[in-house]
């Protein structure tokens, strides 16, 4: 007892002075019956040699200290842990605990890393000191060569320390690890081409000639690959293209494969035959490779539906490259399994290839916590609440803003469902309501999908109370195929929304398509849902080149006649406008369709839907919609740039009338002949024809249509126009409103040869008082003669300076006035009737 004393003396000295202090992070291994000499300063004062069992009670001391250590977790502020071993290397009897270990440890050979440390000698007791991480290893390595992460039969400090190490409060911190990330540790599938290739055509040769030795296949496949990652990927390769999932060994239908012999034999396996060949492929060529136990988020996984099974359900493997441990489930990487149609998918899957473990704890959680390879494991629990993320939402680089786990509860009626990604992308969902075994799909009237070029959301509002099962789908925009599901999520509703339901929406993405820049249109201020105040709405979309549009507008109490006649389209060279009129408050689905204004078919393709929400009371009366006919091209626009109509005086396709009258000008560059005509939805025959009610006339190039409407309403004026030898063709429709309840008397009626460049001066009406002299004043180019032809035949003159055909005309008691004209190249004494008046009965007569 006096010689231990002694020796905690000197430790303590040694302790004092500065220049023999321990370095931070290190391990002092004493073996069996030593004593540290720093420890002297901890049962300084508590060694008593006068009584016979003082040794006992030094020993005792030794396991408080030990106990400490494994309960104290702040590695960075602790100089050194302590660990006492015995002669033969095992961690020395400190409690029961530790005797099992110490037992279980005999039973299980284990190899012990060797230290790198130094050995100093103290009078027959010596102490070994051994960096921190070899006494315990970063996470993700083995506590010994080749020994398994977790393992409970390799166990240097008991239990206590191990359990200390799991708990949050008192787990060891370790080392940063040097993990490289999968994008660092190869850039792209594309560096193994050539293995792959290889890999498949030697696979496909090998099962022509029925080779099924697990030693022949790895010296065929690792042809040509030198690093132990190239030898991975050759295997890694094999498994995913030549063995498949056995289905009907899962359902139990048949005696399920797993032995090595058999999977590699009958190129089918379940999880644990995938892993366990994989481990015994990897040992071939010297590669440390792990099958590893655990929870998965498969084929059968439904979030919330009933209780996780507490027994594992899948097997994957971990390979150590680098040093650093990997993940990757071959059995993932090669396909997928329908449990409806009982069918293995295969579709390699690059994924699960030493996937980067903050993804690959999506979906697979090991039994034992430090397979997880993360920094901060995750809780059992926290796994099974987590949203399932499949691989195509990493691959698509999507981050999940909401919710954070998979269960959704509605407020009001309402969820929502957030998240944004780097590059375009095209979205889509399903969403189901279950009631007992049975799945209802909703339409998609309860969700609004709205999608920008980096930012996606779903509101989600049930029609009714109960469970629903929401997938989210994805793909890379403007790319064809089908969408992959990317996450899946519960949502409970207790009660639903007070609020309308949206509009069905056929594509069911709101807002413009991804492929709308594509298709011409520029990026737009519109969000997918478009709040209007009024009932009157006009949507204006930049384009890039000129297109021709067409819209269709939807309401639950619209029928599609009277919605056709809510909205009115002009195609300009360098934007589209829509016209919109809302006769009901509520939700409607607008959507804008376009094509390239020089193609040639009639097929438009739809760039964009948007929800309109309309809250005024102030509607607009079905009586007061568009008349109904109106063409896709209104007002100027493409249509009249490619006729050759320029400069008019009303560029929009809406015109408010001043009191019933307006005047369009333009100009006619390619002299087109021209015809206008107007119309609207007619309650009564009127006695006069709309037709009399405007009037064209052209001087040279320059173009007048005159409109005098008869009375308050919405009408529409058609511009039609071609060469004079061919039949005329539309060119554009202006919408004339007009809330004045005066009515203007008709134009003169007139006939096809007053176009050619003929304007009317006097009398600009076509009704004219009888018993009255009328003043006539008119341009009529190439006239040789012209006439007002009534009871008598009045010859007008011209006037040479004006070039204008003028005279006094008595309209007398005749019912019409006629105004004709002789031209070059016609029979002798032949006129041909220009305009036609009408001679009212009785004076103001007019009815």
């Amino acid at each position: 007892m006096g010689a231990v004393i002694t020796r905690l003396r000197r430790g303590r000295k040694k302790e004092q002075n500065p220049k023999n202090k321990k370095k931070k992070g290190k391990v002092v291994v004493v073996k069996r019956g030593s004593i540290t000499p720093s420890s002297s300063r901890s049962v300084r004062g508590s060694i008593r040699p006068r009584r016979s069992n003082g040794a006992q009670r030094s020993q005792n001391r030794q396991r408080k200290l030990l106990t400490e250590a494994s309960t104290n977790t702040d590695t960075d502020k602790t100089s050194h842990v302590y660990m006492v071993i015995d002669d033969n290397g095992q961690p020395a009897n400190l409690g029961g605990t530790q005797a099992n270990d110490t037992q279980r440890s005999k039973q299980r050979s284990t190899k012990r890393r060797k230290s790198n440390g130094t050995k100093c000698s103290q009078k027959g007791h010596t102490v070994e000191r051994r960096p921190l991480n070899d006494i315990f290893p970063k996470r993700g390595e083995d506590a010994t060569d080749g020994g398994k992460i977790g393992d409970n039969n390799i166990q240097r400090s008991g239990s206590k320390l191990r359990d200390s190490k799991r708990s949050a409060k008192g787990s060891l911190r370790r080392r940063k690890s040097s993990r490289k990330l999968k994008k660092h540790l190869f850039p792209s599938p594309a560096v193994f081409s050539q293995i792959d290739a290889h890999a498949i055509k030697a696979g496909e040769e090998l099962r022509r000639k029925r080779i099924f030795s697990v030693k022949a296949i790895i010296e065929a496949i690792t042809v040509g690959a030198v690093t132990d990652l190239q030898k991975l990927r050759a295997i890694w390769i094999w498994l995913c293209h030549n063995i498949e999932y056995d289905v009907n060994g899962y359902l139990g239908m048949t005696e399920m494969i797993t032995s090595i012999e058999q999977v590699v034999e009958t190129r089918r396996g379940v999880c644990s035959g995938y892993a366990r060949l994989c481990e015994q492929m990897c040992s071939e060529v010297g590669i440390q490779c792990r099958k590893v136990s655990g929870h998965s988020k498969g084929a059968s996984y439904r979030p919330g539906l009933h209780a996780e099974p507490t027994q594992s359900n899948h097997a994957w493997n971990a390979v150590r490259l680098q040093g650093n441990w990997y993940l990757l489930d071959s059995c993932w990487g090669a396909g997928t399994v329908d449990l409806t149609k009982r069918v293995f998918n295969k579709c390699y899957n690059e994924f699960y290839f030493l996937t980067d473990p903050d993804m690959f704890i999506s979906d697979h959680f090991p039994d034992e916590v430090e397979w997880q390879l993360l920094k901060e494991p995750l809780s059992l629990e926290e796994f099974r609440m987590r949203v399932q993320k499949y691989s195509q939402f990493f691959q698509l680089g999507l981050t999940l803003h909401h919710p954070t786990h998979f269960l959704l509860i509605t407020e009001n009626g309402e969820a929502t469902v957030s998240m944004t990604f780097p590059e375009p992308l095209e979205f889509s969902y399903q969403i189901c309501q279950r009631s007992d075994s049975i799945q209802r799909e909703l339409s998609t009237s309860a969700v609004l999908l709205t999608v920008t070029t980096t930012h996606m959301k779903l509101r989600l509002r049930p029609p009714t109370q109960g469970t629903f099962d929401v997938i989210v789908f994805a793909r890379t925009a403007n790319t064809s195929g089908k969408l992959q599901c990317v996450c899946n999520f519960l949502l409970e509703c207790p009660k639903p929304s007070p609020l309308d339901s949206f509009p069905e929406n056929p594509s069911k993405s709101w807002g413009l398509n991804q492929n709308a820049t594509s298709m011409g249109l520029k990026p737009c201020q519109y969000q997918a849902e478009i709040m209007l105040e009024s009932a009157t709405f006009e949507m204006v979309l930049q384009t890039s080149r000129p297109l021709m549009m067409l819209c269709e507008l939807f309401h639950k109490d619209l029928d599609e006649a009277l919605a056709k006649r809510c909205v009115a389209t002009q195609s300009e060279p360098d934007q589209l406008r829509c016209h919109v009129l809302c006769s009901y408050v509520g939700y409607y689905r607008l959507t804008v369709f376009v094509k390239d204004c020089d193609s040639t078919g009639n097929s438009y393709s739809p760039v964009g839907t948007f929800l309109l929400h309309c809250t005024s009371s102030a509607v607009i009366n079905i009586n007061k919609l568009f008349p109904p006919g109106l063409s896709s091209n209104c007002g100027p626009g493409n249509g009249t740039f490619k006729a050759g109509l320029a400069d008019f005086s009303h560029t929009r396709a809406i015109i408010n009338t001043q009191q019933g009258q307006c005047s369009i000008t333009f100009r006619n560059q390619h002299s087109l002949k021209l015809q206008a005509d107007l119309s609207r939805q007619e309650r009564q025959q009127p006695k006069y024809p709309l037709s009399r009610y405007v009037l064209l006339s052209c001087d040279e190039k320059d173009v007048t249509i005159s409109v005098a409407l008869p009375g308050a309403g919405v009408y529409r004026l058609s511009l039609f126009g071609g060469p004079a030898t061919s039949a005329l063709s539309h060119i554009c429709d202006y919408v004339l409103w007009n809330d004045w309840d005066g009515a203007w008397p008709p134009f003169p009626q007139s006939y096809s040869t007053w176009n050619d460049g003929c304007v009317l001066f006097e009398p600009r009406t076509g009704h004219l008082e009888p018993m009255s002299k009328v003043h006539f004043c008119v341009k009529i180019p190439r006239a040789m003669k012209v006439n007002v032809i009534g009871q008598d035949h009045t010859e007008l003159r011209i006037n040479q300076k004006s070039q204008m055909w003028e005279g006094e005309v008595h309209t007398s008691t005749v019912p019409q006035l006629k105004l004709a004209a002789s031209f070059p190249g016609g029979a002798p004494r032949e006129l041909n009737i220009l305009l036609c008046f009408d001679v009212l009965r009785t004076p103001n007569g007019m009815r």
